[in-house]
């Protein structure tokens, strides 16, 4: 399962951000370092970038910059996310996760009240998954258990989470972004969730207040 790619000068031309621009915004961490994929081409070397991710990211900074400094931007997009806690009264009141996924939540790990941002992202995926109708709340169980024994061995770097089935058999697992996935032909991947744009998602819920 290979990414769609765009070129350089197709992105610019598309979304009518500079040169200068789009370097400046490399530099300030805005935009991976690793979506920079140079590659061979018949005019020679030229850089290409993952379409999809790239596309939403750069519409992202144009709504948002006028609002933001580069550096809070940057905060933002950063995969690491900052020190964050939330009461689950909060939770609860921002509507950040349904009730459904805390109280399952709640049921596999035991009563709490104060959440990290770690704890709230396993919550924030699960409840997507569970929204879009593409996992059950029995399989959700292996979102928590690769997230808790593997995610923090990506240190920072952006990962995917692929969620496969076969024959009834669902497999969950947290791969390198932008890595190739082959899977045999009776397995389907049923979820290929890019969790650095998860963890965007979920600053903006929690930094909105």
């Amino acid at each position: 399962m290979k990414e769609e790619l765009i070129s350089k000068k197709e992105l610019l031309e598309q979304t009518g951000i500079s040169y200068g621009q789009l370097y400046r915004w490399k530099r300030k961490k805005l935009i991976p370092e690793e979506w920079f994929i140079r590659k061979s081409t018949f005019t020679g070397q030229e850089t290409f970038f993952p379409k999809e991710k790239i596309l939403a990211r750069i519409e992202k900074i144009k709504q948002m910059k006028d609002d933001l400094s580069l550096d809070e931007l940057a905060n933002m997009f950063s995969p690491n996310p900052a020190a964050v806690t939330l009461h689950r009264d909060e939770v609860v009141k921002r509507n950040i996760v349904s009730k459904m996924a805390l109280q399952f939540y709640i049921e596999q790990k035991g009563e709490q009240h104060i959440f990290s941002f770690a704890e709230l992202l396993q919550l924030y995926i699960l409840d997507q998954l569970l929204q879009t109708g593409e996992i059950s709340l029995e399989e959700g169980k292996c979102v928590f258990d690769v997230f808790e024994k593997h995610y923090a061995s990506f240190q920072g770097r952006s990962c995917e989470l692929l969620f496969l089935r076969k024959m009834g058999i669902a497999i969950c697992l947290l791969v390198a972004n932008g890595n190739d996935v082959y899977v045999e032909e009776k397995a389907k991947i049923i979820v290929r969730l890019h969790v650095p744009t998860c963890v965007e998602q979920l600053k903006l819920m929690v930094s909105e207040g």
